[in-house]
């Protein structure tokens, strides 16, 4: 997880500046690894699929949430590497500021293990998650050594989730399942289906129209099929009929 780092005074800003919201910039570093930013955009963008037609979340990644009880932004920050809002109005944000958003904080907060972050997140997060946020929903994941736990606050205190059969955890805020699927965290459903990502879906339905389109075309070579076969039967029909005539025969006698 990058954890972001204290503000130092600046010689042309007070630390007593109480700023406006407009200024309240994220300030966060840049993701350690190439796999941590795949990582943040696929649960971003996996969540934002699931639930386009919503309008009452907010999920952002590696971005500052600004929580001094003084409104200041020189003290009490955290960026977690993601997490999610339930119940707010969805637009962008440049930073979650605490005291702009009702004293809302995050309902699920997931943090990436580094080397360099992995005490801090077991640790000093977890308090930090659970005394003072109150994140009902905490999990961490390392997309190296694939370590991955959750935890669900009950009185107050951080539960570790179990794992069902499938090697999945339970979020309760987010209704979903969160397991490790090809070296990364992925959504599952409640039935324990895969959430896609946009592209999976556009594959997927790509797929299915050209399964269709193949089933069309043998449906219409079989009628092509039977068509020709009915002419032919005709035809034979009508040179046996002809044949028959020729002897004599009354062939609608037979």
């Amino acid at each position: 997880m990058i954890i972001a780092q204290e503000l130092e005074s600046q010689q042309d800003i007070s630390a007593d500046v109480i700023f406006p919201p407009s200024d309240l910039y994220s300030d966060e570093p840049p993701v350690e690894t190439e796999l941590h930013l795949r990582q943040i955009i696929l649960l971003f963008k996996c969540l934002e699929w699931l639930w386009k037609d919503r309008t009452n979340f907010y999920a952002a990644g590696n971005l500052t949430i600004y929580y001094s009880p003084n409104q200041k932004k020189s003290e009490y920050f955290r960026g977690p590497d993601f997490f999610v809002v339930l119940e707010t109005e969805r637009k962008t944000r440049k930073s979650w500021v605490v005291w702009e958003e009702d004293g809302k904080y995050p309902n699920f907060i997931l943090e990436i293990l580094s080397p360099s972050t992995a005490n801090t997140d077991r640790e000093y997060k977890r308090e930090l998650y659970q005394n003072t946020f109150r994140t009902p929903d905490y999990f961490w994941f390392d997309p190296y050594t694939l370590e991955f736990a959750g935890f669900h606050l009950v009185d107050n205190k951080y539960q570790p989730l179990g794992l069902n059969e499938k090697g999945h955890l339970w979020s309760e805020q987010l209704g979903l399942y969160l397991g490790i699927h090809q070296g990364l965290l992925r959504y599952f459903t409640p039935a324990g289906e895969l959430v896609p990502t946009p592209e999976e879906t556009a594959e997927e339905e790509t797929k299915k129209t050209a399964i269709q389109v193949q089933r069309a075309e043998i449906e219409s070579q079989r009628a092509e099929i039977e068509s020709q076969r009915a002419e032919w039967e005709a035809r034979r029909s009508e040179r046996l009929a002809a044949k028959l005539r020729e002897l004599n025969i009354d062939p609608d006698t037979i």
